[in-house]
């Protein structure tokens, strides 16, 4: 018999079965979401996608990526994903890039973190001090956990207020003859401007050019890796620049796939270690693996492959473009608002985030509470440590942003205005309240106790008209 229980951890298996009937009721009504997936404005993950792409997941709901004996040959569609991102990102030679699917971007930057450990350990045969991993404090959460779970230090760079990141001159600094890497981001979960990776790289090569401290540097494009490629192609960010060693991108962001999947992809064969791949035999053919993890669903990599012949170069273009331009707009109506200031205007990532001026009698923590109310859920969070005393709200656009619900969005943000300034005569909440979904990946700090600063076929097949196939 089923028994309802509010505590989950006083929860235990059932002695007896139920219908299937009604074991699938109870789990629904468990998980109904009291926000629409579409009107979560704080996550970067994919909410909606193609009758098609879904039909093929769960076609393949049963396949992994490590079958020897797939009859379709999924490993062959993942390794022209490889290839396809390896050419977009300018890899000197796209067919002998190396590089993997993962669960999603943290682990492929657990990789990527590895590899660097790995050939460092290389190059100063076995030194027994402690390596380090320059960053600024604007990184995800992944890079904390790579650290401490390799006991790698993280020399964290401040980011400076109304800057773009990393400062490259401070990292290249940062840097001796221990350090592993340095981590750009393109795209930071905070607000969405690209880190200045070629400024970084020539930073480092001057280093290196006056006293020898010879650095690779990782590109964190979880967001920017799907967005930069199509809307911002002049941007020197990638393998074009040869200290760039790897990159990594989530699939489940704007390469429009469900949950979860990352990719990672190394520059050349030569600077992934040969520590890091794995081959075994007992599944039924010889397969060679890099990841983390072992068995891994391959519906995720399919639903990629769909989306690479669907929508092509031509189409990704279009409904970044589109994403976009709907976050420029949002922007240009916020920055009407007296009452806020915008800090992102959607010049990068199609992200806006923006808080409150201090002669405002609200809150944006104030302002996401009205918007909840509407059906909205939008994420306050406060800034790195360097800025750690201003709170902001964020904004991100997907491609299931339709135009209707950007316009509906508008209306709502200025309703709650004008009822919060019609309450400006109560006191102003003097609570911090920020509200950070988990979807929203805000990152933690590394130091302990410091915060560190659906649509449907039909809207796609509107936003790609004339070049998708």
């Amino acid at each position: 018999m089923f028994e309802l229980r509010g505590n989950p951890t006083g929860w235990r298996l059932p002695q007896e079965p139920m219908t299937a009937g009604a074991a699938y009721q109870a789990v629904q009504d468990e998980l109904r979401p009291d926000v629409r997936p579409q009107l979560n404005l704080a996550t970067f993950i994919t909410t909606g996608m193609e009758p098609e792409a879904e039909r093929l997941m769960a076609e393949f709901l049963y396949h992994n990526t490590v079958d020897g004996v797939q009859p379709l040959h999924t490993a062959d569609l993942a390794q022209r994903c490889v290839a396809a991102l390896a050419d977009l990102w300018h890899a000197p030679d796209p067919d002998s890039a190396v590089g993997t699917s993962t669960g999603g971007s943290s682990e492929a930057c657990m990789l990527a973190g590895l590899a660097m450990l790995m050939l460092w350990r290389s190059r100063t045969s076995g030194s027994r001090e402690r390596p380090n991993l320059v960053m600024s404090t604007a990184v995800h959460v992944c890079w904390a956990k790579f650290c401490a779970y390799w006991d790698v230090e993280a020399r964290q760079i401040p980011v400076a207020e109304g800057g773009s990141g990393i400062d490259p001159h401070t990292a290249a600094e940062a840097c001796d003859s221990n350090t592993i890497g340095v981590v750009t981001v393109l795209g930071t979960t905070y607000d969405g401007f690209y880190e200045p990776v070629q400024q970084v790289c020539a930073a480092l090569d001057r280093r290196c050019a006056r006293d020898g401290v010879d650095v690779p540097v990782h590109v964190d494009a979880a967001s920017g890796g799907m967005v930069a490629p199509f809307l911002d192609p002049a941007l020197v960010w990638d393998f074009r620049l040869p200290r760039v060693s790897s990159i990594n991108t989530s699939g489940h962001k704007y390469g429009m796939v469900a949950p979860g999947l990352g990719w990672i992809v190394w520059r050349d064969p030569g600077v992934v270690p040969a520590e890091l791949g794995f081959s075994t035999d007992y599944t039924g053919g010889r397969m060679s693996t890099q990841t983390l993890s072992f068995t891994r669903p391959v519906a995720p990599v399919i639903a990629q492959y769909y989306q690479f012949l669907r929508l092509g170069a031509e189409g990704y273009r279009a409904v970044v473009q589109r994403c976009r331009d709907l976050a420029q707009s949002l922007a240009a109506q916020l920055c009407q608002v007296p009452e806020l200031r915008v800090i992102s205007s959607a010049d990068h990532l199609p992200v806006v985030a923006f808080t409150t001026h201090d002669h405002a009698g609200f809150s944006v923590t104030d302002l996401a509470d009205r918007l909840r109310r509407r059906g909205w859920l939008m994420p306050t969070y406060a800034l790195p440590s360097d800025q750690a005393d201003v709170t902001v709200a964020r904004i991100v656009c997907r491609n299931d942003l339709s135009d209707v619900l950007a316009r509906r969005l508008a209306d709502d943000i200025a309703t709650a205005v004008t009822a919060l300034r019609a309450d400006r005569g109560g006191s102003r909440s003097r609570r911090r309240r920020d509200v950070v979904p988990s979807s929203s990946e805000i990152a933690l700090t590394i130091d302990a106790g410091k915060t560190l600063g659906r649509g449907g076929s039909a809207d796609l097949d509107t936003v790609v008209a004339g070049v998708a196939p």
